[in-house]
């Protein structure tokens, strides 16, 4: 396999690799299976040897397993991985709670995945959300505060819009934004990836394949269990039509001899060096492709028939993605 490309974090960011390994899959998350422990650790061993540095998981990731699979797999390597850790969510009983964003929270939620992850310090470290509940400067002050204490080296945020974005970086400069973009969800191109560019912010993207509806494997209609039922975009004439647009990215990928989850991630790879694709990953046979997506070029008519065919709003119903 090629060994990944790596690009500055944002403007005056570190260097990290040009695709990052979402681990959250390898654990227990919304009443999902866990997998196979030793395979994940293996998974994340094979990456960071392919180059694959940036790691990403939250506290809250199987109530803690995810920190302590992490831990386990770059013990000994601490210098390979660059860490990414999201706070803030309460789950009981597989149920999401809420938002605890007071500074006292966030100081205990830090000691804690300091210790499962076996390091003594997070490089990113990011709410996962932000509300209302806690006011910006006490939340974003307090993950200063532990970049002062050497317990965090960047401040990053997650999901959240352009305007917050600008009132963040005010009180702290932001290296990164987790979000998720797509060629089925654009919603990021009109205000937040414009003022990420502005303030010189990077875009770590996730859900790159929008929930499943890019892989085109997805067949209407869905499995009465299937997750993405929830959604508006999954329902009805709504996934119909929907799957009638991955017919174009299905021709193409044939074509070009890929896979359309391959292309799906290489589109979002293609929008600029700024972007970083954040793909879930829970087995070693999925890296080979997952690296290949980075190298797919595409030629000036291709990027026009897939922007025309999943131009901004064309894919129909929203998901909790939406904005």
């Amino acid at each position: 396999m090629t060994t990944i490309a790596r690009i500055a974090l944002g403007k005056n960011g570190p260097l990290v690799s040009k695709l990052g390994l979402g681990c959250m899959r390898m654990s227990s998350v919304w009443g999902s299976p866990v997998q196979d422990e030793g395979e994940s650790i293996a998974t994340i061993q094979m990456a960071l040897d392919n180059g694959i540095n940036f790691l990403n998981t939250g506290d809250f990731y199987g109530s803690g397993h995810n920190e302590l699979l992490v831990g386990k797999a770059i013990k000994g390597r601490r210098d390979d991985a660059f860490i990414s850790v999201k706070f803030g969510a309460i789950f009981h009983g597989g149920q999401w709670l809420g938002l605890d964003l007071r500074p006292i929270a966030i100081k205990n939620f830090i000691n804690y995945s300091l210790v499962r992850l076996g390091v003594e310090t997070i490089d990113l470290y990011q709410p996962c959300r932000l509300d209302n509940s806690v006011p910006l400067e006490d939340v974003i002050g307090t993950v200063a505060d532990l970049i002062k204490e050497g317990k965090v080296r960047y401040l990053g945020v997650s999901e959240i819009n352009a305007e917050q974005l600008r009132k963040v970086h005010r009180i702290h400069p932001v290296t990164a934004l987790e979000i998720g973009y797509s060629l089925a969800e654009r919603g990021i191109e009109k205000d937040l990836l414009p003022t990420a560019k502005e303030l010189g912010v990077g875009i770590v993207a996730f859900a790159n394949t929008a929930e499943g509806l890019l892989t085109g494997e997805m067949k209407a209609p869905l499995a009465v269990n299937a997750y993405q039922n929830h959604f508006p975009r999954f329902q009805g004439e709504n996934l119909i039509k929907n799957l009638e647009k991955v017919e174009v990215l299905k021709k193409m990928a044939k074509g070009k001899g890929y896979t359309p989850t391959q292309l799906a991630i290489a589109w979002v790879n293609a929008q600029g060096n700024d972007i970083m694709p954040l793909v879930s990953m829970s087995r070693r046979s999925r890296l080979p492709e997952n690296i290949q997506a980075m190298e797919i070029v595409f030629t000036p008519e291709e990027r026009n028939t897939l922007n025309t065919n999943f131009s901004p709003g064309s894919i129909a119903g929203g998901t909790y993605l939406q904005r």
